[in-house]
């Protein structure tokens, strides 16, 4: 890195004799997130977006639902994810007989030395860091929805008792293409719940041959962890001091209002979305765009980072009319017109 940034008060970074530990300490994290990322991509070949969105996604605090078909990398990518930050992963098979407390935990009546009966709580595997929920849409909506109040509070309640998860907790599910058989759409409340979603495509020629020469081997790579829990914690904590410009603010407010049926200018998007992103959107782009900022070295984000984020932090919050599925309409396409109409106004 080079000279280290100096931030005013009003961003969120301390003044006069800590400015320039601030500063350096931002550095330090910057680096060590370089670190993380090189390490994540000598495991996980082909996937360079999905490896910095997923990366972007718990930067910012937030969930991640990744979507692809089966033997992309999804459930490797989720685990070297884990390894390398220094997470206590767990991971749960998604399927259609899965119940809640398989889940979240339950508890059990225990005879203790005295002889005394007791009900004890046992955690589910959501009491973890981060939780890789394989396949997530394979179980009922029941089952999905259990994990909804987990996402959004950071505690699960059970037999009326509320438990905290451990912190940073994140989630990254797993999810086959809808039109497979034997999927259930995930309802429109827990899809917000996710920061973005991150599509995994086939790899290229090259990619794959050097997928199957490096995994089929004897000695494959393995994973290194590089940061510890409190480096990511203060990471997250960076990312939402970063300074955010007006202009670059601006565009965000104006791109998903702009995907809005109701307050659009544009004629396809008024006619052929149902609903579309909602305020929390907003927020969830304006964090990823400041921790993108922050991976890529930079103290503030820019345009740039609205046109990379907008397709995965809002193409999941649209709903298309049955009538724009029918005609090949998109929430990737629309999404690029509203951006592409901003630009040109602007």
């Amino acid at each position: 890195m080079t000279n280290a940034p100096q931030f005013p008060e009003e961003m969120g970074f301390s003044q006069e004799s800590s400015l320039e530990r601030d500063a350096a300490r931002l550095d330090e994290c910057v680096a060590r997130l370089a670190e993380a990322r090189k390490m994540i991509s000598s495991i996980i070949f082909g996937q360079n977006d999905a490896v910095e969105q997923t990366l972007i996604g718990i930067l910012s605090g937030g969930h991640v639902l990744m979507v692809g078909a089966p033997g992309l990398g999804k459930s490797l990518l989720a685990h070297t994810l884990g390894k390398v930050l220094g997470l206590l992963d767990k991971r749960v098979q998604f399927t259609p007989d899965l119940m809640p407390a398989d889940i979240l935990g339950s508890e059990v009546l225990e005879e203790g030395a005295d002889g005394k009966r007791a009900f004890r709580f046992i955690k589910g595997p959501v009491f973890c860091q981060l939780l890789l929920a394989d396949e997530i849409n394979r179980a009922s909506p029941r089952t999905q929805s259990a994990l909804l109040q987990a996402m959004q509070e950071r505690e699960v309640s059970v037999a009326g008792y509320s438990h905290k998860l451990p912190e940073p907790f994140h989630v990254l599910a797993t999810q086959n293409p809808l039109e497979q058989e034997g999927t259930y759409p995930l309802p429109e409340a827990q899809l917000d719940r996710f920061l973005l979603e991150v599509r995994l495509s086939y790899p290229n020629a090259d990619e794959e041959r050097k997928i199957v020469t490096e995994t089929t081997g004897r000695y494959p790579a393995r994973p290194r962890q590089v940061l510890q829990t409190d480096d990511l914690v203060e990471a997250q904590d960076f990312v939402r001091r970063l300074p955010m410009p007006d202009r670059v603010l601006d565009t965000i407010i104006a791109l998903c209002r702009e995907c809005r049926p109701e307050s659009t200018s544009l004629a396809d998007i008024r006619e052929n979305v149902a609903w579309g992103p909602g305020t929390r959107a907003a927020q969830a782009l304006s964090l990823a765009c400041r921790a993108r900022a922050m991976l890529f070295g930079r103290f503030a984000p820019s345009i740039e980072d609205i046109e990379e984020l907008a397709v995965p932090v809002l193409r999941h919050r649209f709903g298309l009319t049955y009538g724009a599925r029918a005609e090949g309409f998109t929430a990737k396409g629309l999404i690029t017109d509203a951006l592409a109409h901003l630009q040109e106004n602007s």
